[in-house]
C-alpha cells in the first residue's frame, strides 16, 4: 500500500523559510513523480513542482518565480525548501505521486499547513 506522509509546515512570518518534507512508502519510487501541490481555502489546488529521482528531472511551476525549489536526494523523499513565504502562501501543502507516463495523481499525503503571518 502506498503512503505518502508530509511534514515541515507551520507558522513563518512574511520573509521567512520552511522546508517541506515528505516520505513515500510501499514500493521503490525512483522512476516515479513526486510532486508537491498547495491548495489555499476557496481556492483550486496549485501544481508547485514534481521531481523524478531516476535522471534528476524537476519542474517548476512559473509562477513561484524561483522562491520555491523541490529537491530528492533517495528514491523515496522529497522535498521543497520555499523562501521570501508571503501571505499569500498560506495553504495546505501536500505531497503526491503517480505512475510515470500518466497524467493524474492518484497517491497523496494528508497535507501539512503552512501559515504565513504578515
Amino acid at each position: 500500500q502506498v503512503q505518502l506522509v508530509e511534514s515541515g509546515g507551520g507558522l513563518v512570518q512574511a520573509g521567512g523559510s520552511l522546508r517541506l518534507s515528505c516520505t513515500a512508502s510501499g514500493r521503490t519510487f525512483n522512476d516515479w513523480p513526486m510532486a508537491w501541490f498547495r491548495q489555499a481555502p476557496g481556492k483550486e489546488r496549485e501544481f508547485l513542482a514534481a521531481a523524478i529521482y531516476s535522471g534528476g528531472h524537476k519542474q517548476h511551476a512559473d509562477s513561484l518565480k524561483g522562491r520555491f525549489t523541490i529537491s530528492r536526494d533517495n528514491r523515496n523523499t522529497v522535498y521543497l525548501q520555499m523562501n521570501n513565504l508571503q501571505p499569500e502562501d498560506t495553504a495546505v501543502y501536500y505531497c503526491a505521486s503517480k505512475f510515470r507516463g500518466t497524467k493524474e495523481y492518484v497517491f497523496w499525503g494528508q497535507g501539512t499547513q503552512v501559515t504565513v503571518s504578515s
